[in-house]
């Protein structure tokens, strides 16, 4: 027996239905469905990847990649050959406007960092995040993933990116973003320090799935180190000169 299909999360319906080409119509049309549309407008004009594509419409990266094509198959077969194109069906829900739809992140984010409304009896939490692990230096992290919990379950989650801001910076763009806890791999003394004073309780030295230390932290499991410590911030060692890894000279988590 064949696995259902799980249905794709959209942001919003299309507010147009359809397009024709200028000039005489073939006499075909090609129907591209909801799911598929909502690939292309993700990965073509919001430029997001497909695991972050991936992560918004509640699907694995594989399934986009297949939809996405399918649909730019689609397209172009319009484009070329002069059919209508029909936009309709497909297996697909509506966003319920939660954290984690992309265009409602968009829609409270200031010019450089992330700033969203968070209503009472809601806790927000960071993980330095990279390809669904813990990143292991925080003060190198690209992206966070940010999750919204509400009665001890998360309500929402979205992959925000840093735009390369460095160590000192970084605590500040949390404490725009309203977090309240970060989980990390290593971390130095002065993003520690930074981190206390913005009021960001740390869970340093935490290693794997972000998805999984989150629900660890949520039941009282994670496994974390309070005395955490980045030694690319003392000596002469840091990342250009050895591997993160190597003896003794690794970053706590890994």
């Amino acid at each position: 027996m064949a696995r259902p299909q799980k249905c794709r999360r959209v942001c919003d319906e299309p507010e147009y239905n359809g397009f024709q080409p200028n000039g005489i119509v073939s006499g075909d049309a090609v129907l591209l469905t909801v799911d598929e549309y909502e690939t292309v407008r993700l990965v073509d004009l919001e430029k997001m990847t497909h695991v972050q594509t991936a992560e918004q419409m509640g699907i694995s990266k594989t399934t986009v990649t297949e939809i996405y094509e399918s649909a730019r198959t689609k397209i172009a077969d319009c484009i070329v050959n002069g059919k209508q194109l029909v936009i309709s069906g497909g297996n697909y829900k509506v966003c319920d406007k939660h954290f984690s739809c992309h265009n409602c992140y968009m829609a409270g984010k200031t010019a450089n960092n992330f700033s969203i409304e968070k209503g009472n009896g809601i806790m927000r939490i960071a993980v330095t995040y990279q390809n669904g692990e813990i990143f292991q230096h925080f003060g190198h992290s690209e992206q966070f993933k940010i999750y919204d919990v509400e009665d001890g379950k998360v309500t929402g989650s979205q992959v925000v990116d840093t735009n390369g801001q460095g160590h000192g910076a970084l605590a500040g763009f949390l404490f725009n973003g309203k977090v309240d806890v970060l989980i990390c791999g290593g971390i130095g003394g002065g993003a520690q320090t930074a981190l206390a004073q913005a009021g960001i309780k740390l869970f340093g030295g935490c290693s794997g799935n972000a998805d999984a230390a989150v629900e660890a932290y949520l039941n009282g499991s994670l496994d974390y180190n309070a005395d955490v410590k980045c030694s690319h911030h003392h000596g002469e060692h840091n990342c250009g000169g050895h591997s993160c890894g190597e003896d003794k000279h690794g970053c706590a988590g890994n």
